[in-house]
């Protein structure tokens, strides 16, 4: 699982364990099972909110508590994972916006809000950046819209889409964004919700819509330590939707085509680390790419 998070329409995912943002979600609002006339199911673990529980925040339920200590009991370095993983989202906008200048991000899988979202990292750089955020799960959509605020000189958007319907969401970001000037792509800790034949179809349509000069940041988890891959078997049989881990290979095939940003598809921690960051070892994997 990863960091930024939705549900599908059975049941939600992780988030790296993430959700998968910009899937879907579960819950009647009915009989007990979730919070009355929001779709918001509180009655299994939601990837969001375990992420946001890992994270030290307040947004989760007893559920996402008892899931996320189970998913730390089998692979205890769990919460590093999300920490490090959140300090790439914000080293890479932070070298979309200053190093490679870009203006406008599409950062679909808003998962829940908190520090360094992508419009604060952004704007801080360039307070005219343009940011649409696309998910839609309803717990993250209330947050977002509740938390997520623009600089005056940019601007902060939200649609609720589908990932699963690529071509709807370039639609939709093309009334908010301006397609003839290069764009970021953002798909943090989300496609490791969807199997190979699901999630590179699903990245190369993006990309297809996006200009030349665009560029395309993606993290998930990878297979490479046993208790890892343990940890997440186990949350995958929870009732969770499944989040399928890649080896290295498996996340250079996302960017075929592209140019790859030094230092390419490496562990989280090893892109561009800050000189004060700690170390650590964890089993995600991620990489920034330009469109020719």
């Amino acid at each position: 699982m990863t960091d930024d998070l939705s549900q599908t329409h059975d049941a939600p995912g992780p988030e790296g364990p993430n959700g998968t943002a910009g899937t879907g979600t579960a819950g009647t609002g009915t009989g007990g099972t979730g919070i009355a006339g929001t779709g918001i199911d509180t009655t299994v673990p939601h990837s969001a909110r375990i992420w946001n529980y890992w994270l030290g925040g307040k947004d989760n339920y007893a559920v996402d508590r008892e899931a996320g200590d189970q998913y730390k009991d089998i692979f205890p370095g769990i919460a590093v994972v999300a920490r490090t993983s959140r300090g790439f989202l914000t080293r890479a906008v932070r070298y979309l916006a200053h190093e490679a200048g870009l203006r406008q991000f599409l950062d679909i899988g808003t998962g829940l809000p908190t520090a360094d979202n992508t419009h604060q990292v952004a704007q801080r750089v360039a307070p005219e950046s343009r940011i649409v955020y696309v998910d839609n799960d309803p717990l993250v959509l209330a947050h977002a819209r509740a938390l997520l605020t623009s600089s005056p000189e940019g601007s902060t958007e939200y649609l609720d889409a589908d990932i699963r319907n690529p071509a709807a969401i370039l639609d939709a970001a093309a009334g908010l964004l301006d397609f003839t000037q290069p764009i970021a792509l953002m798909l943090m800790g989300i496609m490791g919700h969807f199997t190979d034949d699901e999630a590179y179809p699903i990245v190369r349509q993006l990309l297809a819509g996006l200009p030349s000069g665009s560029y395309f940041a993606l993290y998930d988890g990878a297979d490479t330590n046993e208790a890892f891959n343990e940890a997440q078997r186990g949350y995958n049989e929870s009732g969770a939707v499944p989040y399928h881990l890649r080896s290295p290979e498996q996340f250079a095939r996302f960017f075929e085509g592209l140019e790859l940003v030094a230092p390419g598809v490496v562990p989280v921690p090893h892109w561009r680390p800050d000189p004060d960051a700690e170390t650590v070892e964890i089993y995600s994997y991620c990489g920034v790419g330009r469109k020719p």
